[in-house]
């Protein structure tokens, strides 16, 4: 039982798909990511039960777009097995939001830093515009 809530937008499913693609394990990698950093960063409590300890350099929130009930973060420590070598510094991010009340996870981009170099800050702010209105 996952003690988060996890929505994919349309925008980052694409994202997605193009990306596995190119890393054929992606699709299990992101599963891993969401048990073993974004689940311990944000509730602290893996499935069996069992506190952990939060890693402070793998996710970070992305400035000028967090309030007391949304935090925008960033996942920097991704591990694929596609690219053999190196570990968590595999170069891929994930950007997502995380509502605090709803302890929900809505995933809003996903790059290759060997393709882009930071997150994209203008679908940031349409997805903040869309989710005010309700979307």
């Amino acid at each position: 039982m996952n003690q988060i809530n996890y929505k994919i937008r349309r925008e980052f499913e694409k994202d997605f798909k193009r990306l596995s693609k190119k890393f054929r394990s992606l699709e299990e990698d992101f599963e891993f990511a969401k048990i073993a950093s974004i689940e311990p960063y944000h509730v602290g409590i893996l499935d069996n039960g069992v506190r952990v300890k939060k890693d402070i350099n793998a996710i970070f929130l992305i400035s000028n777009f967090c309030t007391e009930e949304l935090k925008i973060c960033k996942l920097k420590k991704f591990a694929c097995k596609s690219l053999k070598g190196r570990g968590v510094k595999s170069g891929i991010r994930i950007i997502y939001a995380y509502y605090v009340l709803t302890n929900t996870v809505d995933f809003i981009e996903m790059y290759f830093k060997g393709e882009s170099e930071n997150e994209d800050r203008e679908r940031i702010k349409q997805y903040l515009a869309s989710a005010r209105i309700g979307e």
